[in-house]
């Protein structure tokens, strides 16, 4: 394939596929917070955090991994300030001690911190300002979880890089996404250009896919599907995406790759494909090129979207899985493409009320659409261009989905962080 669009599609997996712990909004909170504190050069006294409504409503109901179960936003920057090293962004709060855990606590009751909604009109939008007598730091992240785009230290700037608003915050690249090309990437990819953040990808969601249903976290959405519905494949593939979003909201302390700046759709991309390639005994090559494949297509339905809103963000992952598994059968690009389309026809607006045990069961549903679709698809039985907003040609329905969630779900979005944050 064209090298332009080849070395495109790769970059786009290197930057995307990133390993984090803990869900990514409350995580971002604590990267700013530990770059904070280590700007300002001392442990602050009072704490201010500005943050848009999308940060709100995902922070709100998730435990903070290694916290001892703490939940929302002073509970993130505690951490990030307490046992927080903001060279390593989203894993800023992978290592910390069973004392640091006590000293977060402490400190929780013994900082002042101020919590404010942001005006800015950037989705995506972290402010935090931290006081120590007459010193003061602020650190700004805005567009996706590792972009610093504001330092300053006792009101002089250290670095101010300009950021423009824009819906989806990504980069102009994601233009040249479309299935076709993605699936011809899918199939001549060399395999040593993405190995090492695919096998990474399979990893780590794969350990915490197996914690989830080993424990008890959460709801145990996972493990009361297997106990519940038994070992069909279908059942499985939906189960262990399900039991590592158990996990992951509910404090595991083990990391995930994330697509799209979320650990869910991350898991929910890789986990079904993983689980299918198991069963049809599928070579690790072809493991690898379907997780390809996967991955892109979240990435594509994505773009439109944007990294926030109020669009639950698994079902463009539940499509992307159930085109993964439909490579692994074989289909071509009218197979993935109707697979695509038809999840898409299933389970379109299911709405994100912030990051909380119950991801894991929308999860479920989004690769039991995923699934649905591909059966469907397989069979030769589709849904049809002029069956609600969906048209003829998935990439045209793929587009019909963007501004549904971006444009249509605007008010919507509004009206769950309204509610979320009532009280």
């Amino acid at each position: 394939m064209e090298k332009l669009i080849y070395d495109c599609y790769l970059n786009i997996l290197k930057e995307e596929l990133l390993p984090a712990m803990g869900c990514t909004e409350p995580i971002a909170v604590a990267f700013a917070s530990a770059l904070a504190r280590e700007t300002l050069g001392a442990i602050p006294e009072r704490v201010e955090i500005s943050v848009s409504g999308n940060i709100l409503k995902n922070v709100k109901g998730v435990v903070v991994p290694n916290t001892g179960g703490l939940k929302g936003i002073p509970a993130a920057a505690a951490a990030g300030i307490i046992a927080g090293v903001a060279e390593k962004q989203l894993e800023c709060i992978s290592e910390v001690s069973a004392v640091a855990i006590e000293e977060i606590k402490k400190y929780l009751n013994n900082a002042q911190f101020k919590i404010m909604h942001s005006d800015s009109g950037c989705i995506f939008d972290i402010w935090v300002r931290e006081y120590k007598g007459e010193h003061s730091s602020c650190v700004r992240i805005a567009g996706h979880h590792t972009n610093v785009v504001h330092i300053e230290k006792d009101g002089n700037t250290i670095c101010d890089l300009p950021f423009v608003k824009e819906e989806t915050s990504y980069s102009k690249d994601r233009e040249l996404l479309n299935i076709a090309k993605i699936l011809e990437f899918a199939d001549e990819v060399k395999l040593e250009d993405v190995k090492e953040v695919v096998e990474r990808q399979i990893e780590y969601n794969s350990a915490i896919s197996a914690e989830g249903l080993k424990n008890d976290y959460g709801a145990r959405v996972g493990k009361l599907l297997t106990k519940r519905f038994g070992s069909d494949i279908h059942n499985l593939a939906i189960a262990a995406a399900a039991a590592g979003s158990d996990a992951r909201m509910n404090g595991c302390s083990l990391p995930v790759v994330i697509v799209s700046g979320s650990g869910n759709q991350g898991m929910t991309a890789s986990l079904p494909v993983i689980t299918y390639a198991k069963h049809l005994n599928a070579t690790h090559e072809q493991l690898i090129r379907a997780i390809v494949l996967s991955d892109l297509v979240t990435i594509r339905l994505k773009t439109g979207i944007g990294r926030l809103s109020a669009y639950c963000g698994a079902v463009s992952a539940g499509c992307g899985a159930a085109a993964g598994i439909c490579k692994l059968y074989g289909g071509g690009v009218e197979e993935i493409s109707h697979t695509i389309i038809n999840a898409l026809a299933i389970n379109s607006g299911l709405v994100c009320d912030g990051a909380k045990s119950s991801c894991a069961a929308k999860i479920a549903s989004s690769v039991e659409a995923g699934l649905i679709g591909l059966e469907m698809s397989l069979s030769g039985s589709n849904f049809c261009g002029g069956d609600g907003i969906l048209v003829d040609g998935v990439e045209g329905t793929i587009d019909n989905v963007g501004d549904l969630a971006r444009n249509g779900m605007r008010a919507t979005d509004e009206e769950i962080i309204r509610l979320m944050v009532k009280d």
